[in-house]
């Protein structure tokens, strides 16, 4: 079983599609496949589908659907296949589970990569970290279950995923910025930071990159309009992160320089205190 929930969701078994139409299976398949070989209980699954108001028949619907996937996956798998749906969707004291192999859902092997680029970061091995981080990010397609209804269960979990994703993009930037690709990166921040206006660490890594490209004024004006929106949206200076940055430039610090400062220092915490 192949299972995707980085984009739209996925799930093949002999190169078949087991993803149900109806909206509510979806959300328990969805469930089951961000915890592959643990149990969900079944608290959590009527609370993902109902929210804190079951109504009176939500166990024996739950069941049914369970049913519905177990003749989905049944189908898929055929006759002859040794182990049945009953064993893959298992039922366990109090809920459910998946028995597949972690690394048969994408989720798993992205934060595997995403380990492994922090790792060979905080080594210095800045090509190999950003060379992970690529591999991380080209698992995506699109936002996480995006064709898929979140109850409060799944929200957090996509929430958690968005979140994780823009903390591996920001870490794949700055290994590159590292390399000294500062100005194969200006497009992509500028995009990044239209879509995020208030993310700081987005912003130092926009204004680094124009620095070093010969563009000071260029980032100078990045941190005006970005304290401006603060202020005016949020009533809070910039970050004293931010604004060491900003003084640094105004100062031409070395630090700013790619091969100087701290090797496992981030570019927003290079001005830390």
């Amino acid at each position: 079983m192949e299972i995707r929930v980085l984009g739209p969701l996925g799930a093949e078994v002999n190169g078949g599609s087991i993803v149900p139409s109806a909206a509510k299976p979806r959300q328990i398949l969805s469930l089951l496949a961000l915890y592959p070989g643990r149990v969900v209980s079944v608290q959590t699954l009527m609370e993902e589908i109902w929210g804190s108001r079951p109504p009176q028949s939500a166990l024996t619907t739950l069941q049914t659907y369970i049913l519905q996937l177990r003749r989905r996956l049944g189908t898929a798998m055929g006759p002859g296949t040794p182990a049945g749906a009953k064993d893959v969707l298992a039922t366990r004291h109090g809920g459910y589970l998946l028995q597949i192999p972690a690394d048969s859902v994408d989720v798993h092997r992205y934060e595997q990569l995403v380990s492994a680029g922090l790792t060979a970061f905080e080594a210095g091995d800045h090509e190999e970290s950003a060379r992970l981080y690529r591999r991380a990010l080209g698992l995506w397609d699109g936002a996480a279950l995006v064709d898929v209804r979140h109850g409060p269960v799944l929200e957090i979990e996509v929430l958690r995923l968005e979140e994780s994703r823009l903390v591996a993009i920001e870490r794949r930037i700055d290994a590159d910025l590292r390399l000294g690709r500062h100005c194969e990166l200006i497009a992509e921040l500028t995009e990044l930071t239209a879509r995020h206006p208030h993310h700081e660490g987005l912003h130092s890594q926009v204004m680094v990159a124009l620095y070093r490209a010969g563009r000071q004024g260029s980032a100078l004006e990045i941190y005006r309009r970005l304290r401006g929106r603060l202020i005016e949206e949020l009533g809070v200076e910039p970050s004293p992160q931010l604004q060491r940055l900003h003084q640094a430039m105004l100062t031409a610090d070395p630090q700013l320089d790619i091969f100087s400062g701290p090797k496992r220092t981030s570019t927003f915490d290079l001005f830390a205190a």
